[in-house]
């Protein structure tokens, strides 16, 4: 049975009333029957793994309304197209942020990169694909290295490709938002992924692949970031 949002509220202390509202609604529209525990805890957004009925998992991502950087949320958010009349407001920056990222989510899948699958969303609270299995949740990269960096890094590669096909980058990759689910990446956390119809797009794919460079260099790899641009381009 679906908890009620004094439940939620009560049980897990830090939400909000949008918060615990939120989870209410998703909760009776039978996404998730309870919270489990925690698979991370940040500054802006606190990632749990919930149960469903069926005992399966799913991912449930929660914005901070509090501490959330909303400035620099809204300045990526301002020149996307999808997102132009919104108002700068801490609170429809944060619910536009989550829509964005079930959005972007959404269209790296159907560009088939290796992403978590959204599920739905309300307010400030995401719900997607648990990436894991029994044992717990798929590790970031940052915490589990590649046991094959150059094989790894070529399989990242595929999956960078297709989101520039599908003209998008992620806009702030790195081994903290790359997993490392059996040796195979699956990228997360695509709040910040922006469209080619944004002025900043080449600035923020290009730093992506500056930045996944030289983490992989420091895993032994000798790798230009300009020779890579120029290969997905």
């Amino acid at each position: 049975m679906a908890k009620s949002g004094e439940q939620f509220k009560t049980e897990h202390g830090v939400f909000d009333q949008f918060t615990s509202r939120a989870l209410f609604k998703l909760s009776s529209e039978n996404y998730f029957e309870g919270l489990v525990s925690p698979i991370s805890i940040g500054k802006e957004s606190n990632v749990f793994s919930a149960i469903k009925t069926d005992k399966s998992l799913v991912a449930v991502k929660i914005y901070r309304l509090e501490t959330c950087d909303f400035n620099r949320m809204f300045d990526y958010i301002k020149s996307d197209p999808r997102f132009m009349s919104l108002l700068k407001r801490r609170r429809q920056v944060i619910f536009a942020w989550a829509q964005r990222e079930y959005r972007n989510l959404l269209l790296a899948r159907e560009a088939n990169v290796n992403v978590p699958t959204p599920l739905a969303f309300k307010y400030n609270v995401l719900v997607e694909e648990f990436i894991g299995d029994e044992d717990g949740p798929a590790p970031r990269l940052v915490n589990m290295p590649p046991k094959d960096p150059k094989a790894f890094f070529e399989k990242l590669m595929k999956e960078i490709k297709r989101l520039y096909k599908a003209n998008l980058t992620h806009g702030d990759l790195s081994a903290f938002n790359i997993l490392n689910y059996d040796e195979v990446p699956v990228l997360i956390d695509f709040s910040q992924a922006t469209t080619k119809e944004s002025p900043r797009f080449q600035e923020l794919f290009e730093r992506d692949i500056e930045v996944v460079c030289n983490y992989f260099n420091k895993q032994g790899l000798r790798l230009s970031s300009k020779t890579v641009v120029k290969d997905i381009i």
